[in-house]
This record gives structure tokens, sequence and C-alpha cells, in this order.
């Protein structure tokens, strides 16, 4: 649901007209500008639904992660690589987790020093209703069509690439 608005302009058009008017026109200071604000108005909603589950964005992000998996458990390296985050996040993040009952820790019985997380049936349900709630608002992104959707990963892709998130096939 929109919120008030409070302002009769776009703050960051004009911000970007002071910038023209300083240091010339570059279109990335206002593309960013965008960018940014957009992830904290989605970060905001998306956390918005799954906290009543506990959970915020990363946190729901993992338990996906684990339900994509075969046997619904991965090395806590892997999830680290998938969700492209520091070891450090994945501890916190699982380690929340696990407090909550929705996964559970283990040795890697195929790595000495690793450590297995797998999903408990909580935290299937916990994610499937979460992930319901979510796909019903769109993630936060019903402004847009499933075309306008699909522009936006394409678009994205690039700076993906060249971050090192992935090599191009």
């Amino acid at each position: 649901m929109p919120k008030p608005l409070s302002l009769t302009f776009d703050p960051i058009a004009r911000a970007d007209e002071h910038w023209k008017q300083r240091w010339g026109s570059v279109p990335s200071m206002s593309a960013i500008t965008s960018i940014m604000r957009a992830q904290q108005i989605l970060l905001a909603e998306v956390d918005a639904v799954v906290k009543p589950y506990g959970l915020t964005f990363a946190r729901y992000e993992a338990l996906v992660l684990l339900t994509f998996s075969k046997a619904g458990e991965l090395p806590m390296s892997k999830i680290g690589e998938r969700l492209m985050v520091h070891p450090t996040s994945v501890t916190n993040t699982v380690d929340r987790l696990v407090r909550s009952g929705l996964v559970d820790k283990r040795p890697n019985p195929n790595d000495g020093r690793g450590t297995l997380a797998s999903i408990t049936d909580k935290g299937r349900e916990v994610c499937e209703a979460a992930t319901r709630e979510l796909m019903a608002m769109d993630f936060g992104l019903g402004a847009y069509d499933a075309e306008e959707c699909r522009e936006i990963f394409a678009m994205l892709r690039p700076l993906r690439v060249a971050a090192g998130d992935f090599a191009e096939e």
C-alpha cells in the first residue's frame, strides 16, 4: 500500500538537475540513487511480510535455498557461495534459523571441518507460508508486469557478471 505523498517533486530527479549544474551530466548518479532507493523500498516491503514468521529476507533466502536442495541440506560453505555472502553472515543467519527451530546443524560427514545445515519440517512450513505471501504481493514489484520484471533482471545481469557473481555461459 503506497504511503501518503509528502513531496510534490522527485527528489532524485531534482538531485540530478543540481548535479548537472555543478558537475555536468552523470546519468549513473541518478541510476544508482534510484537503485539504492528501490532496494530500500523492496527490502522494507518484503521484510514486513516475512517478519511475522520470525524471518528477515536473508533468512528466508537461506530457507528457500535449503528447500531447493535434494536432501533439504547443504554445507554452510555452499550456502554462502549460492547466496553470495560472507561465511560469518551465513553462520549468523543459520544460527538464528536454528534457534527458531527452522534449521538443524550437524557435522558434515564428507568434510571433517564442515557443517551441514538442514531444513526442519517447521522450516518447510514457514518457508511455504512466507512464499505464498511474498508471491501474492509480487515480492514488492507489483508496479511492474512480468515482461518488465524480466527486463529488470536482464538489465541488471551484466552488472552481476562484471562483479564476478558468475561467468557468462
